[in-house]
């Protein structure tokens, strides 16, 4: 049974019992107000009754009503009846004998030794109605004891048939409140699980697909069913998050595994060319007596080996890049420490020029150094100058490489700016991709393509950033911020 019918029954079957005991308090309360009225109306009569009757031994006990008592009985619509237990006479309202009925008297010895007046419902003539019965006690030959019995009553007809009515009504009325309650009980169940409904259904459509993009419409009010929605949608969203970045991580491993086994496979053929060549020329036999002279050999062998060194101290360099990115991926946290950035920086300057280049290597203005201190690692941000640098000497054929720094609003800004062959725009939201290279300088300019996303890395480990500033033939600048702390003396 679904959760909305389980609801509708226990709405249904609790407003059922409500409605029953409703409906019998009500019933229970108007029979019980109705009939105390009818007697409350004959005990009005009761003790004037009594009072009008001759219960002298003279009259033999007849206990006859006298005549003024009579007449406010029959307006008062109440039937009498006294009966002798001394005579055995009975005697009746003018009502009754009309009617040609009489109430059943008890005996002595139901009434019991010390009777007391009473009421019981009886029936006469398909007739309902509720009687007064009083004992009436004398002393007949020096006992007491029972000789008569006062019986006064009222016709409850009407009264019965208000509470059938009254029965009916409830009845129906509550039968009728259940089927509507119970539809609409249905209705608002349906109604208000129609959410979960959506919910079940951007679960099978994601369970049955891969759109996570799939989201819950709706615009109800903020209830336990709206926060439900919320966190589903929320939490689809962060799964949706979650996926496109494993994603994309996923993507970008195979295409580091492409892009790695590509400039891998480079360096592989040509030390394996040049090892089958010396192989080929240390052990060939010829057939015609021509073989290389001893100096050829030489030459040949010299130029093999010094090939094969620069494959490999390239593939070497490819490794080393390769395990710092891994280490960077597994989470590896930099030790920090105080560097003095003006000491660092001078340093770098002095190193470079002694870098592989064809441009000129300046310097600026350096004053911004002047008293700044990065919480840092002074090796990983020597690395981190290095990279930008030797970047700058790659695509810098001709004219000049400048450094010089800046500051501004807590932050040490580091320019290296270059005059050379500079990248289209488009293309700058790469360059910190691994093994991204612009087109054109593939298969021309020597590199892993993995310098930038290293150095990209220990800048976002120092909570600094980069901007790039670049136009296509006209060069290329590298702008680093890193948050720093200046004296007080250069403040």
């Amino acid at each position: 049974m679904s959760i909305r019918l389980r609801l509708t029954a226990w709405y249904t079957g609790i407003l059922a019992v409500t409605l029953l005991v409703f409906c019998a308090s009500i019933y229970g309360i108007v029979r019980y107000n109705i009939f105390t009225e009818v007697k409350n109306k004959i005990l009005d009569q009761a003790n004037p009754t009594l009072a009008s009757l001759n219960v002298t031994t003279i009259q033999g006990f007849d206990l006859t009503p006298d005549i003024s008592q009579r007449i406010r009985l029959e307006d008062a619509q109440i039937f009498w009846q006294t009966h002798s237990y001394v005579s055995g006479l009975t005697q009746v309202s003018t009502g009754l004998k009309n009617r040609a009925m009489q109430f059943p008297v008890p005996d002595l010895e139901a009434l019991g030794s010390s009777p007391k007046a009473h009421f019981e419902n009886v029936t006469v003539g398909g007739n309902f109605y509720s009687v007064l019965l009083v004992p009436i006690t004398a002393s007949v030959n020096g006992k007491a004891g029972v000789i008569g019995l006062v019986q006064l009553a009222a016709n409850t007809a009407s009264e019965n048939r208000i509470m059938d009515q009254l029965w009916r009504v409830l009845l129906i009325g509550s039968i009728i409140t259940i089927v509507v309650a119970s539809t609409f009980g249905l209705f608002l169940a349906r109604t208000s699980m129609k959410p979960i409904g959506k919910v079940i259904e951007a679960a099978n459509q994601i369970q049955t697909g891969n759109d996570l993009s799939v989201r819950i419409d709706y615009d109800g009010p903020q209830d336990e069913i709206g926060r439900l929605i919320g966190t589903v949608n929320r939490m689809l969203e962060r799964t949706e998050t979650f996926y496109n970045e494993l994603d994309q991580a996923y993507a970008a491993q195979r295409r580091f595994v492409s892009d790695a086994s590509h400039e891998l496979r480079t360096p592989l053929t040509t030390i394996r060319g040049n090892v089958d060549l010396l192989k080929k020329v240390w052990t060939q036999e010829d057939s015609a007596g021509g073989k290389l002279s001893p100096a050829d050999l030489h030459q040949m062998s010299v130029e093999a080996v010094s090939d094969i060194a620069d494959e490999a101290s390239r593939m070497s360099r490819l490794v080393n890049d390769m395990l710092s990115l891994a280490r960077a991926d597994a989470g590896q946290t930099i030790e920090k420490t105080m560097v003095d950035m003006e000491p660092l920086v001078t340093e770098v300057i002095r190193r470079a020029q002694f870098l592989p280049r064809k441009a000129d290597w300046l310097q600026g203005d350096l004053g911004a150094l002047e008293g700044a201190v990065v919480e840092g690692d002074r090796d990983y941000l020597q690395q981190m100058l290095f990279i930008f640098i030797e970047n700058a000497f790659k695509y810098t054929p001709s004219g000049s490489v400048v450094i010089d720094t800046l500051k501004n609003d807590g932050q040490l800004g580091i320019r290296i700016a270059d005059t050379g062959i500079g990248m289209e725009r488009s293309e700058v939201e790469h360059i910190f991709d691994r093994f991204y290279r612009a087109d054109q300088s593939r298969g021309v300019t020597p590199g892993t393509g993995l310098g930038l996303s290293i150095g990209k890395w220990i800048i976002d480990e120092h909570r600094g950033s980069v901007e790039v500033f670049t136009r296509k033939g006209e060069g290329t600048t590298f702008l680093i911020w890193l948050p720093a702390v200046f004296n007080a003396a250069e403040e």
